[in-house]
């Protein structure tokens, strides 16, 4: 398969392990405080309530890294968790641009950027990229953020102003991602789409959409495999 320049990554899951991160994040202030919860499940609560608030968002006076302290407060208050001080609570949200890269990540984009232009993007601020990828040792050739383009996935000016900015019509982007909703609204648009498995995005109870849509040009279980199908 081939014919297109540009693979342009979805970062918040398909790239970074957030459940992982955030979990411990949450279960560190519970130890330091004595405070026990099904971190797990908070952290995949923080995770939902904060994508319901981004996507689609049109011009808003608002980030994702202000979702996510808003989003903290208002779930900690409901689960009665008062122990939490501020700097707790500062803590936690930090943590999203400490998060670690899946492992198999940067070896294949290595590989890949020996042949296409490798962005990410993503609904995630722009700082956060910076910080996980340095954190990360990811070397994108450019990252577009949905902060940048003024309309969030999975609105289709989304996709439409990253192919503007990339000069590259939608038919030459493959959008990779472990998504279904990125990925149709991608294809909707004219992109090729790639489905990338990452069944511990959302911890032990699994994604919310594991079946990858058959429409899909690539479907892989992992990073190294899309780089062999690419021939790389």
């Amino acid at each position: 398969m081939d014919g297109f320049k540009v693979l342009a990554f979805d970062t918040g899951g398909t790239i970074l392990d957030w459940h992982g991160g955030i979990t411990a994040a949450l279960a560190e202030c519970g130890r330091r405080r004595d405070v026990g919860r099904d971190w797990h499940e908070l952290a995949n609560e923080y995770r939902r309530r904060a994508l319901r608030r981004m996507l689609g968002a049109v011009d808003p006076r608002f980030n994702i890294d202000d979702v996510h302290r808003e989003v903290l407060d208002e779930l900690l208050g409901e689960a009665g968790i008062a122990e939490f001080s501020d700097a707790d609570r500062q803590t936690i949200c930090a943590r999203w641009h400490a998060l670690d890269a899946w492992p198999d990540f940067l070896p294949a984009l290595v590989r890949l950027r020996q042949r296409y232009i490798c962005v990410s993007f993503t609904i995630l601020s722009l700082a956060l990229v910076v910080d996980v990828s340095r954190r990360n040792a990811i070397h994108w050739d450019a990252v577009i953020t949905c902060e940048m383009l003024g309309v969030y996935k999975p609105r289709p000016q989304a996709y439409r102003r990253a192919s503007q900015f990339l000069q590259t019509a939608p038919g030459d982007i493959l959008m990779v991602a472990c998504h279904n909703f990125d990925l149709d609204a991608a294809r909707a648009e004219g992109y090729r789409t790639a489905f990338v498995h990452r069944p511990a995005e959302w911890g032990p109870s699994g994604p919310p959409d594991p079946n990858p849509n058959p429409a899909a040009d690539l479907i892989v279980p992992g990073f190294a495999e899309l780089a062999d199908r690419l021939g790389i």
